[in-house]
Formats: C-alpha cells, sequence, structure tokens
C-alpha cells in the first residue's frame, strides 16, 4: 500500500512527529510512505519529498529525529486552487497518477473540510491527523500544537509579568484563537493571570474595571489580562481602548504574541499524543477506515468522522472557566 502524508493550514508543533510515526508504523507493515510538500498545493503541484536515493519515499531512518523538531518538514501551506472544483478533480488525478492507496492529511478544519471535499473525486482512503494549536476540533480532546503553544504564552506571560511589576502598569497580552479561548484560558490558569477575555464568554468592561479597582485598592500595583484573539470585543489594542473610555486605574501596554506561538520545540505531551494519532491513522488505513480523524479522548484513540470534527467548535470547559471565576481579582 502507498500512503501520502502532508501537513496542510497553519504549522503546528509535533507534526513532525505525527509524520514520524505514520512513517514507522507504515513501514513495519511493510507499506510505502510518500510525503506530499505543502499541502493541498504541494499535491496539485506534484511536489513530493525525494530521499538521497532519489526515490519519492519517507524511510524509518530519514524521520528517526523529527520528532524533537517544531515547525513542518514537509512545509504546509494554504490552496486557493483546491478550493475549486477544478483543483479537487485535479488533485484526484495526481493520486491515481502517482499510484496511492492512502492519504493522512494533518491539519485543522480547513484540511479537513478539503478531505471531505478529495473524497468526493477520489476513491482512496483518508484518515486524518488533527493538527492545529487552537484545540477547537470536536472528537479529540486536544490536538496536536496546542500544548506547546499555550507553554510559549506561559513562559511570555512569565517574562512580561516581570515588566508590568518593575513599571506598575497592566499588560493585555493577546493570543491566538480566532474562534476558540482554549489558549487564553488554559494560558490565565497557568500564568497566573487576573483576568481573561474569550470568545465564549461575555466581555463586560464596567465588570472588569470594577475587578481592577478592587485589585488596586488592595494594594496590588500591576494586572496581566490575558486576551484572545477572537474575543467578542476585539483583540488587546480594541480592547484596551474600551477599558479607557471606562477608566482603567492602571497604566496599559498591549503585546500580540501572534505567530509566535505555532513556532518552537514540541512539548513531551505534543510529542506523544502526535506519535499516538500518527500511528492510530496507519492503524485505521490498514483496518480498511476512511473519512475519519483520528483523535485521543481519555488517552484512546477515537475515530470521528471529518464531517462531525467542525460541525461546531469546541466548547469552552465549563469546569475550567468556574476555575477562572474563582481566581478572577
Amino acid at each position: 500500500m502507498r500512503i501520502g502524508v502532508f501537513c496542510s493550514g497553519g504549522d503546528a508543533p509535533g507534526m513532525n512527529a505525527c509524520v514520524r510515526a505514520a512513517v514507522r508504523a507504515a513501514s513495519k507493515q511493510g507499506h510505502e510512505v510518500v510525503g506530499i510538500l505543502r499541502g493541498y498545493e504541494g499535491l496539485l503541484n506534484e511536489e513530493f519529498y525525494i530521499d538521497f536515493d532519489g526515490k519519492k519515499h519517507l524511510t524509518p531512518y530519514r524521520v528517526a529525529t523529527w520528532a524533537a523538531h517544531g515547525g513542518a518538514h514537509l512545509r504546509s501551506s494554504r490552496s486557493d486552487r483546491f478550493r475549486t472544483l477544478e483543483g479537487q478533480m485535479y488533485a484526484a488525478e495526481v493520486l491515481r497518477k502517482h499510484s496511492f492507496d492512502a492519504l493522512i492529511p494533518i491539519g485543522g478544519d480547513g484540511t479537513f473540510n478539503g478531505a471531505v471535499a478529495l473524497a468526493k473525486q477520489w476513491e482512496g482512503q483518508i484518515v486524518g491527523c488533527p493538527g492545529t494549536i487552537d484545540n477547537d476540533l470536536l472528537g479529540t480532546d486536544y490536538t496536536i500544537g496546542f500544548s506547546t503553544a499555550v507553554q510559549t504564552a506561559v513562559e511570555a506571560v512569565d517574562k512580561i509579568r516581570d515588566t508590568a511589576s518593575s513599571h506598575d502598569r497592566m499588560f493585555l497580552v493577546e493570543v491566538m484563537g480566532r474562534h476558540s479561548g482554549y489558549i487564553a484560558l488554559y494560558t490565565a490558569l497557568a500564568s497566573g493571570a487576573d483576568i481573561v477575555a474569550i470568545p465564549e464568554t461575555d466581555t463586560n468592561f464596567p465588570e472588569i474595571v470594577s475587578c481592577l479597582n478592587r485589585l488596586k485598592s488592595s494594594g496590588q500595583t500591576m494586572a496581566i489580562m490575558v486576551i484572545a484573539e477572537g474575543d467578542e470585543k476585539g483583540g488587546a489594542a480594541e480592547i484596551d481602548e474600551h477599558l479607557k473610555e471606562h477608566d482603567c486605574p492602571f497604566q496599559t501596554r498591549t503585546v500580540v504574541l501572534g505567530h509566535l506561538q505555532r513556532g518552537g520545540v514540541p512539548t513531551p505531551e505534543d510529542r506523544r499524543r502526535a506519535t499516538q494519532m500518527g500511528a492510530g491513522a496507519v492503524a485505521a488505513i490498514i483496518a480498511g477506515m476512511s473519512g475519519v480523524m483520528v483523535g485521543t479522548q481519555d488517552d484512546q484513540c477515537v475515530l470521528t468522522k471529518f464531517e462531525e470534527t467542525f460541525k461546531s467548535h469546541r466548547p469552552v470547559s465549563l469546569e475550567l472557566l468556574k476555575v477562572v471565576n474563582e481566581m478572577d481579582s
């Protein structure tokens, strides 16, 4: 069996570990794995990973150290051409031309939307792995890259806190999360932030300023607010303006972490999870499955239909929200 693997959409720490696991699991069962470069766009351009022997394949030896690396060795991209019916039909022809039997796409909701469209044009098997720092897909407790993104954000907040304390200021730290507050929520809890703003809850400025006034009157001279970029009231810059309009008692500064959160060496948790999912994807293909994502729930691999993974955004934990409220200043 010839299995293609690629990364698509935004890169996420742990993608390389997932590819490594798929290659090793498939090779052990006597199957060949071909790395497709630059996601769906690379598939359309027939761009494949070429090993030193000139062959289009990935060997266990070649991927031996990949788990320790961030980014995506197979590169990643988004493809406007693939969004068209003509592009999807052409991608199917490329897969037939190169005798692919199955695909393992690693990415988020856009990647899996693409997989659903491709399955209508191609008869091969498609089993995906959730590679996105946002942790917004249904069907898995955590996505590949989320743990590392949170660690990166927490480390940044810890450093920002030093400056906030030195200058008696409030810092508004914006983290990624267009539709999901998971990164912001976990970062706020782990870093001991005073306030968090996420898309899933109402951002009430009178209440926030009231909390800040109580905090300042108790003797605290600085504050940290973590904001998901997709908060309904805007990002850090917009929320900063709203706070000033409501007489925020602190001098404020804003920091946007941005793409910093997508890079870096993956945490052990992301490496473990990615390895489990990559191996699980190969096992699902060998078992004849298709049109599904491999996720993990309670440390067990589970399969979820692609359409179910992105039918809505994964809700944040009510239990964690309760803890946030208890920690609120």
